[in-house]
């Protein structure tokens, strides 16, 4: 009996180490960029959904809601939106070789495209990537703000040739009652906002960067600070998410 009792803690010993193993080595991120507005419809459910992926799978997911002008003309301003924002969908849709862009839309690491209230679509998507290791880690450090920006030091690990980094500055959550629009007389969460966003070219893997407050933010909003690493062809390749 004893014998058997030592054989099974070397068999978990060797097995628990044999995957923690495996899964350190797979240092896997997905960013989730949801291009949204408060003036559509059947935007609600992928809000939801994005923000449940967040929830659910922590540090894994970045999740970012970029909120588009296009649906302003309709009768509400989302006050989120951004022609900025509108610009970098269709940055996406030249990529894609898609004639149209569209809402609710996810795009997953910068790669691929589904509806963003698709649930099956994205957690099929989701399992695909956890299993791709990242080309780049990038650690951030000595945050502080002064005269409304965001000061920081970044270091990343790999090669950096043709890469930059895109810093972007997300509440949390906000609700807001809709007026007009599709969406009228609704009460409306909406979580990951991004309302700055800044473009660093990379000249080396050390440095110090910094991102501006805009006056959207409030002193009761939980903001973050998101940092990604993309590619010439808008892939994202690394990055990492603090809360301040």
């Amino acid at each position: 009996m004893q014998k058997i009792f030592l054989t099974l803690i070397m068999f978990v010993f060797l097995f628990g180490h044999s995957q923690t193993k495996k899964n350190t080595s797979n240092n896997s991120l997905v960013v989730l960029e949801l291009f949204t507005s408060q003036g559509c419809s059947s935007c609600p459910p992928a809000d939801v959904l994005v923000d449940k992926v967040k929830n659910e799978f922590g540090e894994k997911v970045i999740s970012l809601s970029y909120h588009v002008d296009y649906w302003n003309y309709i009768g509400w301003k989302d006050p989120f939106s951004k022609s900025e924002f509108s610009d970098k969908q269709r940055a996406y849709s030249s990529k894609f070789y898609s004639s149209s862009i569209y809402t609710p839309q996810v795009v997953i690491n910068g790669k691929e495209h589904f509806v963003g209230s698709n649930k099956s679509t994205m957690y099929s998507k989701l399992k695909n990537y956890f299993k791709k290791p990242v080309s780049n880690n990038i650690a951030i450090s000595d945050i502080n703000a002064e005269n409304n920006t965001i000061n920081f030091q970044y270091d990343i690990k790999g090669d950096i040739a043709d890469k930059r980094l895109r810093l972007a500055l997300v509440i949390k959550e906000r609700t807001t009652i809709v007026k007009r629009g599709e969406n009228r007389n609704r009460t409306l969460k909406n979580t990951n906002i991004v309302i700055e966003e800044r473009y660093v070219t990379l000249k080396e893997v050390k440095g110090l960067s910094s991102i501006s407050i805009p006056e959207l933010a409030t002193k009761t909003d939980k903001l973050s600070l998101v940092v990604l690493i993309e590619n010439d062809n808008l892939d994202i390749i690394g990055g990492t998410q603090v809360f301040l």
